[in-house]
């Protein structure tokens, strides 16, 4: 007993760690569909802050590119191991422009559900439960707080918008 009680632990982390300071947090993948109007002044924060998150055409795709924009169609990309499953410069700058996307990114066991973030170009940010193939869920009680079939109805295209292509506007 003496010797589990005076017996020095070593930290997990910081100083005397047996890797030096880390601090580890749980990554999933993710995908993003944006679009809607954006000056073209803005293309290059648009840019930077895709490369900042990581972001790419696929999933272990080369790193985006100011050229790798749609022509005619929304801008969908993607990543795995991404930290706690959100992009949130990217998803700022595009609440702050008024940039509908819809995000999903996948569950960690124990820690957090896969979740649909959609952002419809005004308002707030509305999150839905999904499943690990980006499909809205609901369970029981949730269903019955929606009281109707026309209400659980209404919650799924909520939750599966179509996002307008990307324009960049003069």
């Amino acid at each position: 007993m003496d010797f589990i009680e005076n017996r020095v632990r070593r930290p997990r982390s910081g100083d005397g760690a047996p890797f030096g300071s880390f601090i580890m947090v749980d990554r999933v993948s993710l995908s993003i569909t944006i679009g809607g109007d954006l000056a073209a002044a803005l293309r290059d924060d648009l840019v930077a802050r895709i490369q900042s998150e990581g972001l790419a055409l696929d999933y272990d795709g080369e790193d985006f590119r100011a050229q790798d924009f749609p022509a005619d169609g929304p801008l969908s990309l993607y990543a795995h191991e991404v930290a706690w499953g959100q992009a949130d410069e990217l998803e700022g700058f595009c609440v702050e422009q008024g940039l509908p996307f819809a995000r999903w990114s996948g569950g960690c066991a124990a820690q957090f559900g896969p979740e649909r973030a959609i952002f419809t170009g005004t308002g707030e940010v509305r999150l839905f439960a999904a499943d690990e193939d980006d499909m809205v869920v609901i369970d029981l009680h949730r269903a019955e707080q929606l009281g109707s079939y026309e209400a659980i109805i209404a919650h799924f295209v909520a939750g599966d918008p179509a996002v307008p292509p990307l324009r960049f506007l003069p």
